[in-house]
């Protein structure tokens, strides 16, 4: 088949169900996140970027530069990014398929929840709701983040809620999210988490890990630690779970070319940086946003925003004691002042976005023309359901809940989680 007749193929067999019922005459590829990871895999050696779409200017600016680099491509927003952002878990396929048909988007995207976060046991009666709900809403692909719990209950979390994702959809897990610098993911900790997932008969497509990087803006270059995160994934390797790297702002090209070509990641979270970007504020090469002499962001001229209003976001953040990272929570309030401004000025901040967009892409995550390749997943599977990447191998039995909770008191930790705000 020609690539448009293998494009309207995937487009009518490759679409989840609920996608179809939310867009019936579109022409958005939605697909599943296994899609996406898939034409890594296929592809080698890359992964693809997770945008997070604070806002729509961010949404349309990263699927422009998917387009060009021929790239499938995952938009994403995590749960506590939906108290102070526009776009939440239950309207960002909105966004995304409108964008998709206006800017005549033909790659593969992915629309992800990332961090459905849960901190104690007693919010996963919530979350049987939450999350049909999610996916309802057109949500493809989800992580689950129960990091901040001991690692028992995070497995016994993820077990209880696996349920209520559907089979087609990708499914992130999470392990030592954040912990401190002293608080790192370890192997023991990852396979306890994936081996009593398998058990159970139940194969995540990515698993996330606190390995080294912080979330937000990098206040050092340690940043994420690439030999680390090669033990991790050689560690649970025969269970088939692909890397998804968390907090990708602020890390230097080179070591976000040796995550893609040394380890198994094929998602990277990118948030803060094209935050920061859209909005004109001087960043290095790596999309780290730069401070003055006293601590505040420095502001391009010509870029970004306008002046005037860089002014006023400015006055509300001092107003409000919002610092450094805490300027994300600009974006509710600021939203629609963003897209009242001049169309050039708005277009300038698209194409600053996608200019990085396309370059992590295309140089750094080795992800151009994967595109063909999630299409070929598609049409080889029949199906939007592409199915599991593992099988169980683990015997049930060793991993009833008893078994669980006497196995977790034999892992090695370092430090408790610290509960806190960790969106990428």
């Amino acid at each position: 088949m020609s690539a448009s007749a293998d494009f309207n193929k995937a487009l009518e067999i490759g679409r989840p169900p609920t996608i179809k019922r939310l867009f019936p005459n579109s022409k958005a590829l939605i697909v599943s996140g296994k899609v996406i990871d898939r034409a890594m895999i296929k592809k080698g050696k890359a992964m693809t970027i997770a945008a997070n779409g604070r806002n729509s200017i961010i949404i349309r600016a990263c699927l422009k530069a998917a387009q060009k680099a021929n790239a499938a491509i995952i938009i994403e927003i995590a749960k506590s990014e939906g108290t102070y952002c526009l776009i939440n878990m239950w309207n960002i396929a909105q966004y995304v398929d409108a964008a998709c048909n206006e800017l005549g988007i033909t790659v593969p995207v992915a629309v992800h929840a990332d961090h459905f976060g849960l901190k104690k046991p007693v919010e996963v009666g919530k979350a049987k709701i939450d999350i049909p709900s999610m996916f309802d809403a057109g949500i493809t692909s989800i992580a689950i983040d129960a990091s901040h719990m001991n690692d028992e209950d995070n497995l016994l979390t993820n077990i209880a809620l696996n349920e209520y994702i559907p089979s087609w959809a990708g499914y992130e897990t999470e392990v030592g999210e954040i912990k401190g610098k002293e608080g790192l993911s370890t192997p023991e900790e990852a396979l306890f988490l994936i081996q009593g997932l398998n058990a159970h008969g139940i194969f995540p497509d990515w698993i996330a890990l606190n390995n080294g990087t912080t979330h937000g803006i990098e206040a050092s270059d340690a940043g994420i630690q690439v030999e680390l995160t090669k033990k991790i994934h050689e560690a649970i390797a025969r269970y088939g779970v692909s890397g998804a790297q968390h907090g990708t702002s602020g890390n230097s090209v080179e070591r976000l070319r040796r995550i893609a070509s040394e380890t198994r990641t094929t998602k990277a979270n990118v948030a803060t940086a094209l935050q920061m970007i859209s909005w004109g504020v001087k960043v290095n090469a790596y999309g780290n946003a730069q401070l003055d002499e006293t601590g505040n962001f420095i502001k391009v001229s010509d870029a970004g925003v306008m002046e005037d209003l860089w002014s006023e976001m400015v006055s509300y953040a001092q107003g409000n004691s919002l610092k450094g990272g805490d300027y994300k929570k600009l974006n509710l309030p600021f939203e629609p002042k963003l897209l009242a401004q001049p169309r050039e000025v708005r277009e300038r901040m698209e194409d600053a976005v996608g200019d990085f967009v396309h370059e992590l892409l295309s140089d750094c995550f080795n992800a151009a023309d994967t595109a063909p390749l999630a299409i070929e997943a598609i049409l080889t599977a029949r199906s939007c359901d592409l199915g599991p990447k593992a099988t169980r191998i683990e015997d049930p039995k060793e991993w009833s809940r008893d078994n669980i909770m006497n196995r977790a008191q034999t892992l090695f930790k370092t430090q408790a989680p610290s509960h806190g705000d960790y969106d990428d």
